[in-house]
């Protein structure tokens, strides 16, 4: 069992062993989710790419949102064996000899393109590394919203997810289920495995039930609590360097 990342190297080698695993496993579509504002997209996914070169090759597609992001991606990285494109570029449609796609921080403002090319891709692989959809229940109202989650959204597996909490974190690497960690000192520990992703009230009840707190929300900060965002700003560092 995988257990919460010492650092960003740390959680990037996990997130490439847990998509290799989904992938073996016939998955086709998934999401890569190390939720930290401050994060660079572009170099966690120059860390994260050789997880699939390993099957794919040169037969492996990477986009990104725009061109000039792509643009961006190719001037640092150089010469590589696969294609790096922005999403609605004429030069990176999808081809018949494409075996795998790599979509780097799809935000909810792509989301039609990225449905979009998912169909296209058919049941060849997709993964979303770092998306920005967090807000996207806000994206169509009513009818127009649900038909999109259960259309779309919902075929999408989070095979790595990882976001801080006050006082814990939610965690899932596949194939684990998904937990909950709470902090106990320098460290976290396990408190919490369910099948699916704990939200809203779900997840209150876990850290309220975990703290020994009627309401999570009114738990009392802890003396020199240290908050996993903090845990990764040192690793970050490295990489905006």
């Amino acid at each position: 069992m995988a257990e919460i990342p010492k650092d960003l190297d740390e959680a990037i080698a996990q997130a490439q062993a847990a998509t290799k695993a989904a992938l073996a496993d016939g998955l086709r579509r998934l999401q890569v989710e190390i939720v930290i504002p401050e994060l660079k997209a572009q170099p966690v996914a120059e860390k994260f790419i050789p997880a699939l070169t390993e099957d794919f090759g040169e037969h492996l597609k990477v986009y990104f949102p725009d061109a000039g992001a792509a643009a961006l991606a190719r001037r640092d990285w150089g010469e590589t064996p696969f294609v790096v494109r922005g999403m609605s570029e004429i030069k990176g449609q999808m081809q018949p000899g494409d075996e795998a796609f790599l979509f780097v921080e799809p935000s909810s403002v792509e989301v039609n393109e990225l449905e979009k090319m998912c169909q296209e891709a058919g049941d060849r692989p997709v993964v979303l590394l770092l998306p920005r959809m967090e807000n996207i229940a806000v994206i169509g109202i009513g009818v127009a919203g649900r038909n999109l989650r259960e259309r779309f959204l919902n075929s999408l597996e989070s095979c790595y997810y990882i976001r801080n909490l006050e006082g814990a974190a939610l965690f899932r690497c596949y194939p684990s289920p998904w937990q909950v960690w709470l902090e106990a000192g320098d460290t976290f520990e396990l408190v919490s495995e369910t099948a699916t992703k704990p939200v809203g009230d779900v997840l209150e009840q876990i850290l309220a039930k975990a703290t020994g707190s009627p309401d999570s929300q009114e738990q009392p900060p802890q003396p020199k609590r240290q908050d996993f965002l903090s845990t990764l700003k040192s690793f970050m560092r490295a990489l905006k360097q």
